[in-house]
Order: structure tokens, then C-alpha cells, then sequence
């Protein structure tokens, strides 16, 4: 059975990444990708340890997650398909590291909206709450 990992997306366009569960720590780094998807890995009070999709690791407030479905695109061969199958037209390419927003998942594939386009992805090619 496949893990089901605890995917949140960033609330944000600014989110400071520190290196402690609280703000008397410095910050390793500021996101500034609103809906960024990230795994929670700990907890500590009203603080969440995350890890993003280049395994950086750090401490973010409760307060700066969202349940939004969302996911980066890993794959740099991932193609937008109009219906979930590649039998269907292409809609476009996705380069490695795009963040993408789910609508909904099938088995093998996701219907996702980034940059104005909408269609169908394959799911192994996301990172994310799919």
C-alpha cells in the first residue's frame, strides 16, 4: 500500500522557512511561490516541520498552510493532455519544477490548471497532494 503522505501547499506569497519551531530562530529561506506543495514531517505546538520537492527541510508556522491541492511537476517530458489518456490532443508541455493546481485525480491521472491551461497529466509526473 502506498503511503499517504501529508501534503499542504503554501497559504502565501511569502513564507519564511526557519531552522526551529519558533520565531526566535533564524530563517533559512523565504518561499515566495503561493500554493508551493511541502510534506509536514514534525510537529512542535503551533509549528509544522516540512520538507518542499528539493528536500529542503525547516520549520513554517501553522498559519502558513493551506489545504489546497497542488503539485510540481518533476518529470521534464510531461505533456497536457485534453482527456486522460495520450491518445488525446496535446495541450502542452510543463517544464521540470512547475507548479501546477489539482482540480481532480483518476488512477493514473490528474486534471490540473497552470499558467491558463487545463487538462490532463500523468500522475507519477506530480509532486504533490495528488
Amino acid at each position: 500500500a502506498e503511503e499517504k503522505l501529508n501534503f499542504f501547499s503554501l497559504k502565501n506569497n511569502e513564507v519564511n522557512l526557519r531552522i526551529g519551531p519558533s520565531i526566535e530562530y533564524p530563517i533559512k529561506l523565504i518561499y515566495k511561490k503561493k500554493y508551493l506543495p511541502v510534506i509536514v514531517v514534525d510537529k512542535s505546538e503551533t509549528w509544522r516541520k516540512i520538507k518542499d520537492f528539493e528536500n529542503n527541510t525547516g520549520w513554517i508556522h501553522i498559519t502558513q498552510l493551506s489545504k489546497k491541492k497542488t503539485a510540481i511537476n518533476i518529470n521534464n517530458n510531461s505533456i497536457l493532455y485534453t482527456k486522460a489518456t495520450i491518445y488525446s490532443k496535446p495541450i502542452a508541455k510543463l517544464e521540470t519544477g512547475r507548479l501546477v493546481l489539482i482540480k481532480k485525480c483518476k488512477i493514473k491521472w490528474c486534471k490540473i490548471l497552470s499558467g491558463g491551461f487545463s487538462g490532463w497529466i500523468k500522475k507519477n509526473y506530480l509532486w504533490g497532494r495528488v
